[in-house]
C-alpha cells in the first residue's frame, strides 16, 4: 500500500477498496470482482488526475518531501553505471548527505554530485536528512576541481531541506563552504546539468545548483527557506507554513516564469514516487539534451554562458 499525502484520500479510499476487493476475490474464486475492480481503478485514475491537476505550492511541498521519492542513489543506479563515489574533503572528514564521484552517463564519463536523504530511519540518520555540513560542500569542490582538470561534464541532483545548521558546522564554516562551493560551480570550463529532484532548499541547494542548465521535477520545490522557517519569521509561527509556501512561489512553473530554472520535467499522475523508473527516465532524457546542446561551447564559453544566466535573473521581473 502507498504512503498516502492528507490531500489525497479520496485516492486513499478508492484504493483501499480495490485492495478489499482483490483480497476477497483471491479467498473466494466463486466471487467475480472483475468488473467492479475495473470501475473502481478507473475511478481512482480519473481523481488522482484531478487532483494533481491542480496542486498547491503547499501540496507540492508535500509531494517533493513524499519519503517513498525516489533519491539520488535510485537515479545513481537508474542512470548512471559504474558510479564510484569517493569520500572525504581531504580536510577534515566524510560528510555521507553529499555524495560525489565519478559514473558513466550512457557511455559518457561525468562527475556526478548529489544529496541523498535516505530512505529509512537507519539511513535517513547515517544521511543526516541530506543536510550537508561544510565537508560535505568541500568534498563536492574536490570532485569538481577534478572534473574541470579532466574535461568531465558535472551532474549535480539536488534534494535537500538546506544546509546543516548545527553549531560544529558553523564552528567548521559553513558559510564559506557554501560560498565556495557556488563560486566553484560557476567558475569550471566543463558543462554543469543541475535538478531539482525534491526539496532545493537555500544556499544548501544552491552551493551544487549553479549549473548551465538547471531543471526542475514537475512536483519538485526550490526555496531561499523552508516555508516552515518563512512562516516562523514573518509571522512567528511556523503552523502558517502553508500561506508561506503560496506567497514564496517555490514551484517549477513559478520557477521558470522567473527565468530561474530553464525547464520543467514531467512526471507520471500521482508524482515521481507512483512511477519512479519512468520519471528517472524523463530526467534522463532531459539530461541527455543539455549535455549535448552544451557539448558546442569551450571552456570559456561555458564559464560566460554560465555567468551570464544568473546575472539575467531578475532583470526582466
Amino acid at each position: 500500500m502507498h504512503n498516502y499525502l492528507e490531500f489525497e484520500k479520496p485516492i486513499s479510499d478508492l484504493e483501499g477498496k480495490i485492495h478489499e476487493l482483490k483480497k476477497l476475490g483471491e479467498e473466494d474464486e466463486s466471487v467475480d470482482t472483475a468488473d467492479e475492480i475495473a470501475r473502481l481503478e478507473a475511478r481512482a485514475r480519473d481523481a488522482m488526475a484531478d487532483i494533481y491537476a491542480k496542486l498547491t505550492p503547499w501540496q507540492k511541498t508535500q509531494v517533493a518531501r513524499h519519503p517513498a521519492r525516489p533519491h539520488f542513489f535510485d537515479y545513481a543506479k537508474s542512470l548512471f553505471t559504474e558510479f564510484t563515489p569517493l569520500a572525504g574533503d581531504r580536510k577534515f572528514s566524510e560528510d555521507a548527505a553529499i555524495q560525489a564521484g565519478l559514473a558513466r552517463f550512457r557511455g559518457t564519463p561525468v562527475a556526478l554530485i548529489g544529496q541523498e536523504k535516505g530512505h529509512d530511519t537507519k539511513s535517513r540518520i547515517r544521511h543526516n536528512f541530506g543536510s550537508a555540513k561544510p565537508e560535505g560542500y568541500r568534498k563536492a569542490i574536490r570532485i569538481m576541481e577534478m572534473a574541470d582538470r579532466f574535461g568531465l561534464p558535472i551532474v549535480t541532483l539536488i534534494d535537500t531541506a538546506g544546509a546543516y545548521p548545527g553549531v560544529g558546522a558553523e564552528e567548521r564554516g559553513q558559510a564559506e563552504a557554501i560560498a565556495r562551493s557556488t563560486e566553484m560551480c560557476l567558475k569550471v570550463k566543463v558543462p554543469i546539468v543541475s535538478v531539482i529532484i525534491g526539496e532545493g532548499g537555500s544556499g544548501g541547494a544552491i552551493a551544487i545548483a549553479t549549473g548551465n542548465r538547471v531543471y526542475m521535477l514537475e512536483h519538485s520545490i526550490y526555496s531561499v527557506i523552508s516555508p516552515e522557517g518563512a512562516a516562523s519569521i514573518l509571522w512567528r509561527d511556523s503552523t502558517k507554513a502553508k500561506d508561506a509556501a503560496t506567497s514564496m512561489r517555490i514551484t517549477a512553473e513559478d520557477l521558470k516564469d522567473l527565468g530561474i530554472v530553464d525547464g520543467i520535467i514531467p512526471e507520471p499522475v500521482g508524482g515521481a514516487h507512483r512511477e519512479p523508473e519512468k520519471a528517472m527516465a524523463a530526467t534522463g532524457s532531459v539530461i541527455a539534451d543539455a549535455l549535448k546542446d552544451l557539448s558546442a561551447l569551450d571552456g570559456a564559453g561555458l564559464v560566460k554562458d554560465r555567468r551570464q544566466k544568473y546575472l539575467a535573473i531578475g532583470r526582466q521581473h
